[in-house]
């Protein structure tokens, strides 16, 4: 199994060029179930998860064509309806065939998800919304098995705001016999790349952007060409990263208005920032001060950028509170943070941080996607050497991220 060797201590000079969103590239990839001709799309990170995404795709039937990071879809001969256990079980994001299985062929047997241990995502909302739109539902042996002979529109107002729930009833919707309105939607970016790459698809929606999505059905989509927005999450890992240890990094490929709340919060840390139509400068040459944040839904502080942040506090000038709201067991990262020298305590669902002078090297453990990137940045920023364990976590979600951090300066290898 792969592990990261960091040697500690460099600071960062150059160029890194962000990829594509995860979180866009897999709702994007699960579209091209909606539509019998090719779907062209760019941009697509080399992730892990992308790969698992493809592999059932393929598994349906649907035709894959890839070259570097584009890649072309055809859903003309789709013959296997489900997504079975042994994919589904490593990636939460395989729930997003359900709408537009349902949608198009009128049913879908979909094995009830897994992913990262960061705490509990019920489905429910996915399926409450698709069965307001009709569907007949039932949950048997760990699947979850819907049929409709076609989704009729409703008004759906979700309990709670949920990215993946938003992106399965939108792709369900589009597809659906008249109107359906969507209350509460989760607003991300990237499931306002989606709305538009399916209104590129000849999709009608409204609202793009905000919670309160309107969808007028159609009889079918048609093909589109699309490029996936670039990664906030990779772009603000790479920012923490440079503030952690020093340097003078651009970021290109990117955008700063995705990103405004953690921005906000970097500059608040002492990071000059400055920024173009599609690129971010980052410029450190201090200790970082200590900043307090919350995470909250989009627009408001990431949950994806809890873990990095929380190590860049972790070597800052004073004490912060950093309090999660979305998931219950995203703390897993303390304990490894604490092994390198931090000093972290937990109180609830805040984590009460005192800034150390620095991190000392040591073996740690990744345990899910973005503790690992914490890990990463900790390592960066420690004297002496880091091993990080486990990085399968890590290549779920970033772009060859000791490529990309070894080309700005940093002493980071992948072992065997």
């Amino acid at each position: 199994m792969d592990k990261l060797l960091i040697r500690g201590g460099k600071r960062l000079s150059g160029e890194i060029t962000i990829s594509g969103a995860k979180n866009a590239a897999l709702p994007i990839l699960c579209a091209g179930l909606l539509t019998a001709d090719d779907l062209q799309l760019s941009n697509i990170p080399h992730l892990q998860d992308v790969s698992t995404i493809l592999k059932l795709m393929r598994q349906m039937g649907l035709r894959v064509t890839e070259d570097g990071d584009r890649v072309t879809l055809n859903g003309g001969d789709i013959t296997k309806l489900e997504a079975p256990y042994e994919l589904v079980k490593t990636m939460r994001a395989s729930i997003l065939v359900l709408g537009p299985l349902l949608a198009r062929f009128g049913e879908a047997k979909v094995s009830l998800p897994g992913g990262c241990a960061i705490g509990s995502r019920p489905v429910d909302q996915h399926i409450k919304g698709l069965q307001a739109m009709g569907a007949e539902i039932t949950i048997e042996a760990g699947y979850i098995h819907a049929k409709a002979k076609r989704l009729k529109g409703a008004r759906i107002v979700t309990d709670m705001i949920t990215v993946t729930g938003t992106e399965n009833l939108l792709m369900a919707a589009v597809l659906a016999d008249g109107e359906t309105v969507l209350e509460n939607a989760a607003r991300e970016p990237e499931v306002a790349d989606l709305a538009n790459l399916l209104v590129a698809m000849g999709a009608r929606i409204e609202g793009i952007g905000s919670d309160h999505l309107v969808v007028q059905g159609v009889d079918k989509l048609h093909g589109a060409s699309h490029a996936v927005v670039a990664d906030r999450i990779e772009t603000g890992t790479f920012l923490c990263a440079v503030a952690a240890v020093g340097g003078d990094v651009t970021l290109k490929n990117t955008r700063s208005n995705f990103l405004d709340a953690a921005l906000d919060k970097l500059r608040e840390a002492g990071v000059i920032l400055t920024s173009g139509d599609d690129w971010i400068r980052v410029q450190m040459a201090a200790r970082p001060k200590a900043v307090n944040f919350r995470t909250t839904e989009y627009p408001g502080f990431p949950t994806d950028m809890q873990a990095q942040f929380m190590a860049l506090n972790c070597i800052a000038d004073g004490t912060s509170r950093v309090t999660e709201t979305i998931f219950e067991n995203r703390f897993m990262h303390v304990q490894e943070l604490n092994r390198l020298g931090a000093a972290i305590d937990i109180e609830g669902n805040t984590a009460i941080i005192t800034g150390v002078d620095k991190f000392i090297g040591a073996p740690v453990m990744a345990t899910d996607l973005r503790a690992s990137a914490s890990l990463v940045i900790a390592g960066l920023a420690a004297q002496g050497e880091t091993l990080i364990e486990r990085i399968y976590h890590l290549d779920r979600g970033y772009d060859r991220m000791e490529v990309k951090l070894s080309s700005v300066g940093a002493d980071i290898e992948r072992v065997k």
